[in-house]
């Protein structure tokens, strides 16, 4: 699947970065399962491009601070990760086997900007500027678990909090959110079927 298209200025290293993520998780993933089978020839598509939505929202300022929330095997850490070099990622998840391919991939890349770690949200003491996540929860759940976790100084365009992936109608389980939020609909940017009803949810926590 060609990315150029969809994110024009990658360097070659980028380039080089994002091609062997398909045959990093193919590998890793015949021996820990952290992609569906049925999703892992879709990998480009359906886990990267989709992480990298959240890219085309916000671009991501030298020196942010990111945590990734039930990050599974990377996503949508790694991919952003590769995009964004200068920002700092951690990447969180409560199953310790899936934070284990988190840590090869990354190695095998040579990400110096990604710290991957087997803990949960609630025990993390450091402040972000953004919690990323794909429909860990609900998002009234989600807030309360992160809402300590945010930077009160914001250096990019959007104040800081949560850039979250999620499809489907969201009206329901947004209703009782306080906060000021926006639904972005990844339709807008990628003309596969597949988005056709996902979206980036931001919720402002500043």
């Amino acid at each position: 699947m060609n990315l150029d298209s969809h994110f024009p200025n990658l360097s070659a290293t980028q380039q080089q970065q994002l091609q062997q993520l398909l045959p990093l998780y193919t590998f890793w993933n015949a021996q820990i399962n952290v992609v569906s089978r049925k999703d892992i020839d879709l990998l480009m598509e359906r886990h990267v491009l989709h992480s990298l939505a959240i890219a085309k929202i916000v671009d991501f300022q030298k020196g942010t601070k990111i945590m990734d929330v039930g990050t599974g095997g990377g996503f949508p850490g790694i991919p952003l990760a590769i995009l964004y070099p200068d920002v700092d990622f951690l990447l969180i998840d409560s199953i310790a086997k899936k934070i284990k391919v988190v840590n090869e991939v990354a190695q095998s890349l040579g990400l110096k900007n990604v710290k991957a770690v087997h803990d949960r949200a609630e025990n993390v003491t450091q402040k972000f500027d953004f919690i990323v996540s794909r429909a860990v929860t609900k998002m009234p759940a989600f807030i309360n678990w992160v809402k300590d976790k945010i930077d009160p100084i914001s250096i990019n365009e959007f104040p800081n909090g949560i850039l979250y992936l999620k499809g489907g109608d969201l009206t329901e389980e947004l209703s009782t959110v306080k906060q000021h939020y926006k639904e972005f609909d990844i339709s807008e940017f990628y003309s596969d079927e597949f988005y056709e009803t996902k979206k980036v949810v931001y919720v402002q926590l500043v």
